[in-house]
């Protein structure tokens, strides 16, 4: 399993760039799963659902299971937010991890970067940022930059910087 990111500002496009990726490395033969990380309070289960009461009256994780799919729901209580090296630990097996958002955290990733967005550039200040994928190329900027339209060239990119995950967990 290897792990690459792809982080920016809102607003820069990285979802709609993750959901084209996905399906380019899944074309390739590669299995890919995904970890995201969300600003805001997360409900994936709904009240009045069985679920929604066992988490409700105590209970730390809950396991739902179709035919179709499985969700496990742990719910952090007094716990502190989980680093990205915690919930990577707690993937299943795929080839290829993309990781959307999580940009303060030391990972290698691309940079999602669109100039209409107003906001300042994160490569500058972060060594973490192999490659930029930009609708408005940089002067003198030694990383590789492609346009965020070319799909085909962010995901070689993808491939070629990410990481295994076993990297990434030792340096816990």
């Amino acid at each position: 399993m290897r792990v690459i990111g792809l982080a920016g500002w809102s607003g820069a496009g990285k979802t709609t760039l993750v959901s084209k990726l996905i399906p380019t490395l899944v074309q390739r033969g590669y299995r890919v799963s995904t970890v995201k990380h969300a600003h805001h309070s997360l409900e994936i289960d709904q009240p009045g659902k069985d679920s929604h009461t066992h988490r409700v009256v105590g209970a730390t994780e809950v396991l739902v299971s179709s035919a179709n799919r499985f969700a496990l729901i742990h719910e952090l209580r007094d716990e502190p937010e989980f680093a990205l090296r915690q919930l990577l630990a707690r993937l299943g097996p795929a080839d290829l991890v993309l990781v959307e958002g999580f940009k303060r955290e030391t990972h290698p990733k691309i940079e999602v970067f669109r100039a209409a967005n107003g906001r300042e550039p994160l490569h500058p200040d972060d060594p973490m940022i192999r490659a930029i994928a930009t609708d408005a190329p940089f002067a003198a900027v030694p990383l590789p930059q492609v346009h965020l339209d070319d799909i085909e060239a962010i995901a070689d990119l993808a491939i070629r910087f990410a990481v295994p995950r076993e990297e990434l967990l030792a340096g816990s």
